[in-house]
């Protein structure tokens, strides 16, 4: 854990010395409202579900917003999908792949997916991260918001590419009302719990 702390640090140290041209930012219009507008264009939302999901999903982006703006993160380029199945470890270390998600955000993007929910392995990792770069500990704060944004920009992600042949093989589980029904309570929830924190 610490030896990936210490090399995300130091693609952050890069990261930080120039901004993306022509990358998004991790913000509630690219990763929330653009995915919703998404998933409501889909034949994979129930229509039955759509004023509902459209209802639940601004909630979302209000309480993320509030998150965000109480924090006030500071922003450097990311790798932006950093989850153990995008870590190659080899003799010589970890080494991360497929940066297609590449954006500017802050910081604990790069971090949170790789927590294991054991507290020593987190403090491991964020000391390693330490050793190269500082680590301003309030964006933990911003974890469930960053949760929340990735099952909403996952449900557009995937409608987007509905279309192609490898989807629906690959994820045809999205296809259930059902699925839909728990992601619209899994929204709920998480605004609920948002919106618990701040007060």
């Amino acid at each position: 854990a610490a030896w990936l702390g210490r090399l995300l640090a130091r693609i952050h140290n890069v990261g930080a010395l120039a901004r993306f041209e022509h990358r998004q930012n991790l913000d509630v219009e690219n990763l929330v409202l653009a995915p919703m507008r998404s998933a409501l264009g889909s034949a994979l939302l129930p229509a039955n579900l759509g004023d509902r999901y459209r209802t639940r999903v601004h909630a979302a982006a209000a309480a993320i917003g509030q998150v965000m703006a109480a924090i006030a993160p500071t922003r450097l380029r990311l790798h932006g999908d950093c989850h153990p199945g995008n870590v190659l470890w080899t003799d010589s270390g970890p080494h991360f792949v497929d940066l297609d998600d590449a954006r500017s955000g802050p910081a604990v993007q790069d971090l949170w997916m790789l927590f294991s929910g054991d507290p020593h392995q987190r403090e491991a990792l964020l000391e390693g991260y330490e050793t190269f770069r500082p680590f301003d500990r309030r964006e933990l704060a911003l974890i469930p918001a960053l949760r929340l944004m990735r099952q909403i920009h996952y449900a557009g992600w995937i409608a987007e590419r509905w279309s192609d042949p490898a989807f629906p093989q690959a994820f045809g589980h999205v296809a259930s009302p059902v699925w839909w029904q728990q992601h619209l309570d899994d929204i709920g929830a998480q605004v609920e719990a948002l919106e618990d924190a701040e007060q």
